[in-house]
């Protein structure tokens, strides 16, 4: 990915708000952007120097990019009041739906997001469980 003696990062800043209070993400994403690399360089001082080149994905451009409902790999915040036994939301926890055979299992459910394959684990846990125990 990147020329030899060259790194490559990816930099995942976390809670963006979906409509910015003031402008458009399309009018604020390089100002935005540029705000967040200096907030990164306080942590990696020379970062700025030796950066080749960077590019921001807003929440909007990631809605737009990869179909993320307002751009939210996970799906749901995640706050106490959208975790643990209440995600996706209180009584469908367990990743088994009201609907028969109508199981969850991506980002907006335990644990969340990302790319651990957790969700789909657990309902695919949960799903031969219940096989076993059917005649």
């Amino acid at each position: 990915m990147a020329p030899k003696g060259k790194h490559s990062i990816a930099l995942y800043f976390q809670y963006a708000p979906v409509t910015p209070k003031e402008g458009t993400w399309d009018k604020i994403k390089k100002e935005e952007g540029e705000r967040l690399i200096d907030i990164f360089s306080v942590y990696a001082p020379n970062f700025r120097e030796i950066l080749l080149d960077w590019e921001i994905f807003t929440p909007l451009d990631l809605e737009n990019r990869i179909s993320l409902t307002d751009g939210n790999i996970r799906h749901l915040d995640m706050i106490p009041s959208q975790m643990l036994s209440s995600r996706p939301m209180p009584g469908w926890a367990n990743y088994k739906t009201p609907i028969e055979g109508l199981y969850l299992c991506g980002g907006g459910t335990h644990p969340g997001g990302e790319v651990t394959g957790a969700p789909g684990h657990n309902a695919a846990q949960l799903i031969i469980r219940e096989a076993r125990r059917e005649p």
